[in-house]
């Protein structure tokens, strides 16, 4: 069996320690003791940013993602835009995320970081929402929140509040009408798709599997448009 190596840690703002490992040719991020998102397993992260895209019918869509990770999502959103024009802001607290991004990931990150249609800040993503509740920066035809294990599976002290009925209600200001939330979670939380329809949010949840070809867990991204 082909042991684990330890490359490099990280402190979450006000949340536990993230860890890059290596397991032969793959990369995993573990969150403590688990495994918080890894390179075989990317598939439902990079579908998080596909689906959202197909649903949206802007000629030059403004999107906003919570959280960098290993750049899947970011990645796919870049691939998806379409050829008519677009952009996709990042907001990723950890500031090592973009040294590993640069450093031992660099043969995941290829390009993306350099691509002109892409901005990663180093920001809480509620911030970034928060200025386009105000009117500082126009607001956005689709947010993809994957700073979480999901709903019920708080990475950051803070970061409940983006769930709460609050939270989702900024979370829908930010939009344009039409626009699209979009949140990926490793479970199920049918509380929380009660609480996006009782924002006024038109909902979809899908089941998407971790990996392509139908394998692996199944994970759930909630698709929420609004409406007015």
């Amino acid at each position: 069996m082909l042991p684990r190596e330890e490359l490099a840690t990280a402190q979450i703002p006000g949340g536990d320690t993230l860890t890059l490992v290596s397991h032969g040719r793959d990369f995993i991020i573990m969150l403590g003791r688990d495994e918080l998102m890894g390179t075989r397993m990317q598939f439902s992260e990079e579908q998080l940013a596909r689906l959202t895209l197909e649903r949206l019918d802007t000629p030059a869509p403004r999107v906003l993602i919570g959280g960098y990770g290993m750049g899947f999502t970011f990645r796919a959103a870049l691939a998806a835009l379409p050829d008519t024009g677009g952009e996709v802001v990042v907001a990723e607290v950890v500031e090592d995320i973009l040294q590993w991004a640069k450093g031992p990931l660099a043969g995941l990150t290829s390009d993306c970081l350099d691509d002109p249609r892409g901005d990663v800040v180093i920001a809480d993503v509620a911030a970034l929402v928060d200025d386009a509740v105000d009117g500082t920066t126009p607001r956005y035809d689709a947010i993809l929140l994957d700073v979480d294990n999901g709903p019920d599976g708080i990475v950051r002290e803070g970061n409940e509040r983006l769930y709460t009925r609050t939270g989702i209600g900024r979370l829908r200001d930010a939009l344009n009408v039409g626009g699209v939330l979009a949140v990926w979670s490793a479970a199920p939380d049918h509380k929380f798709t009660r609480r996006l329809m009782d924002a006024g949010l038109d909902v979809d949840v899908q089941r998407v599997r971790a990996r392509p070809n139908n394998k692996g867990p199944q994970h759930t991204i909630w698709f929420a448009r609004r409406q007015r």
